[in-house]
C-alpha cells in the first residue's frame, strides 16, 4: 500500500460557513466543492479539510453522520502570538485564550460558525504564561 494523500472529514450543518472560515482565517483554498461538500487544501498542511453537510444520504457509516462534536483540529504554527492577535481582532470566536502549559505548549482555541474547534499550537522554551 502506498499513501497518496490524507484528509480530515468533518460533518457540519453549514458547509459554506466552515469552508469560508478556513479560507479567511486559516489560509486554506478550495480544492473542490459540490452541494453539501467542500474540500480545502493548504500548501503547508499535510491533509485536506473536508466539510460534509450533516444528513447527507451518501455518508457512510450513517452512525457517524452527526456534527463534529468533541473534536479538535490542531495545527502547529510559528508566530502564534501574531496569529492570536490577528484572529481575535478579526472577530473570530476565541474559546480558550492564549496560554502556555508548563511543558512548553503555547496555544489557543477558536470556534468556526458551526462550532468546530481549531487549536493553534507553538512549542516554546520555558514554562508559565507569557
Amino acid at each position: 500500500m502506498q499513501y497518496t494523500g490524507s484528509a480530515i472529514s468533518l460533518n457540519v450543518r453549514d458547509v459554506a460557513a466552515s469552508a469560508e472560515f478556513a479560507r479567511t482565517h486559516l489560509g486554506f483554498e478550495e480544492a473542490m466543492a459540490a452541494d453539501g461538500f467542500a474540500s480545502l487544501s493548504h500548501p503547508e498542511v499535510g491533509f485536506n479539510l473536508i466539510y460534509l453537510a450533516v444528513g447527507l444520504e451518501t455518508f457512510r457509516p450513517s452512525s457517524a453522520a452527526g456534527p463534529a462534536d468533541g473534536l479538535l483540529v490542531v495545527f502547529t504554527v510559528e508566530g502564534i502570538d501574531d496569529a492570536y492577535e490577528r484572529l481575535r481582532d478579526a472577530g473570530v470566536e476565541i474559546v480558550t485564550p492564549i496560554e502556555t502549559e508548563p511543558w512548553g505548549e503555547r496555544y489557543f482555541q477558536m470556534a468556526d460558525p458551526n462550532g468546530v474547534i481549531y487549536q493553534l499550537v507553538e512549542w516554546v522554551d520555558g514554562a508559565g504564561d507569557q
